[in-house]
């Protein structure tokens, strides 16, 4: 009997499961509300909140600190809560979020306005390279050229 190859569907790989696998333990001390580690981060990481309340770009684990300190300091009880998770390719992994919490100066609920937004991760050798956070989903989405759902 000849031999046949397999018709196994086509995956991203294992390098591209276990960047999703590295992804989503960063996110879940996240969803906890712990954003105190950084082991997860190149030296050299580019940082970018791309829209929302206080966009900005930022390089390096001391300034990706400062722009996350300071987009943090207005909310208490910051956290997110993750709806999917995405390969996208060997190197990127995109997070479709909820970002919860409260605004110290207004007392306004994030989740009251439905703040649906991503995170799209690029990884290399085990670490992140590149981390854009995207206040607004849709925005992520169409800078992507994908689909919700």
């Amino acid at each position: 009997m000849p031999h046949r190859p397999s018709k196994r569907r086509r995956d991203n790989g294992p390098v591209a499961s276990a960047n999703l696998d590295f992804v989503r333990s960063i996110r879940e001390a996240w969803e906890r509300g712990d954003y105190s580690s950084a082991k997860w981060a190149d030296p050299e990481v580019d940082f970018m909140i791309a829209d929302g309340p206080s966009p900005g770009s930022w390089t390096g684990l001391a300034e990706m600190a400062e722009g996350l300190r300071d987009w943090l300091s207005a909310w208490e009880e910051a956290r997110s809560e993750t709806d999917e998770y995405r390969d996208l390719d060997e190197e990127r992994v995109l997070v479709l979020a909820r970002f919860l919490g409260r605004g110290k100066a207004s007392g306004l609920e994030i989740g009251q306005v439905q703040h649906r937004g991503a995170e799209l991760f690029h990884v290399r050798d085990g670490k992140v390279t590149r981390l854009v956070i995207y206040w607004d989903r849709d925005r992520a989405l169409a800078d992507l050229g994908l689909k919700d759902g």
